[in-house]
């Protein structure tokens, strides 16, 4: 099976090495705008083959998206990442023509591609996505939820001392600050609820964390996380390519799921080897569902500012 990755940068890069050591692809083509260096990753990561056990075939392209044709999945994460103090909404200008031309391009040469979006703000460019190509909506996927359901249960287990193993939890809602609905309410340790080991101020806390997760790292970092989006991305394309039929939550078009539509959030979705097989609508509270629904507005709106790019 083959997958493409657009975008070599820390992101892509870290999507191309997740895939390649799980070993379930026969080759990845990285794909970037700028002379050499797609190929030269590729170079760089095909040197780690014998040292890490994969036998997936990593090449690099400088915009030839002809050494693309025939792929199963591509992953889009081209644009500029997010600098500190910028919010996602900030990165729509720039990001939405890239997204376009990028998912125009893989189309042409791989007809029945499922589509994987990363690129800020992304429930909006997965939105992007689906108004400006054929695809069906099963074929069009935002990452987000993953990454943010991997930041919560980070945090859960920080706050109780514990393996992040031993979590369970999922985040829905928009993939940004204010839009993450991180649900504490039906987390779980080992089957039991976290509320059993943590009182309402600290579980606060995680929630308020995991909220700002992207942003605190990049203020750390002075740009976009890279490690734990890769492997988010790689555990989406997995589950895809080997039909896992496994749950996570994802940036989806919505048709009166959750009583929302005309809108890409994070719901939690079933992934298979058709994209997504299905939508899971879980049980909220009141306070969740509402949350949700201001998350939902707050994507609305930014997807508003689509209108007056004329893509």
């Amino acid at each position: 099976m083959k997958v493409t990755v657009v975008g070599a940068g820390a992101v892509g890069a870290s999507c191309a090495e997740y895939i390649a050591i799980k070993n379930f692809a026969s080759e990845v083509v990285l794909v970037d705008i700028k002379e050499n260096f797609a190929e030269g990753k590729a170079m760089d990561l095909m040197q780690t083959a014998s040292l890490n056990g994969f036998d997936t075939k990593i090449t690099g392209s400088t915009n030839d998206y002809t050494k693309t044709a025939g792929s199963h999945v591509a992953v889009i994460t081209s644009g500029i990442p997010r600098k500190p103090g910028m919010t996602r909404e900030e990165l729509i200008g720039i990001n939405a023509g890239i997204v376009k031309s990028v998912s125009e391009q893989l189309i042409k040469h791989s007809p029945d591609v499922i589509l994987i979006i990363v690129s800020n703000p992304m429930d909006t460019m997965t939105y992007l996505v689906h108004k400006v190509t054929s695809l069906p909506t099963n074929r069009i996927i935002g990452m987000g939820g993953a990454l943010d359901s991997a930041r919560f249960k980070y945090r859960l287990a920080q706050a109780m001392e514990c393996p992040t193993s031993d979590i369970d939890g999922m985040v829905i809602g928009g993939h940004s600050d204010k839009g993450m609905v991180p649900l504490t309410r039906i987390a779980t340790r080992n089957s039991v609820r976290v509320s059993e080991f943590l009182g309402a101020d600290r579980l606060q806390k995680v929630l308020e964390d995991t909220k700002v997760g992207g942003a605190t790292l990049t203020g750390m970092l002075g740009t976009s996380a890279w490690y734990a989006p890769g492997a988010a991305v790689s555990g989406l394309v997995h589950a895809i390519a080997c039909d896992q039929k496994k749950m996570f939550p994802c940036s989806v078009m919505l048709d009166a799921e959750y009583g929302l539509s005309d809108l890409c959030i994070g719901v939690p979705v079933v992934l298979g080897k058709n994209g997504v097989e299905s939508i899971v609508e879980i049980e909220l509270d009141e306070a969740e569902l509402s949350q949700l629904r201001d998350s939902a507005e707050a994507v609305k709106a930014t997807n508003t500012l689509l209108n007056d790019l004329n893509l």
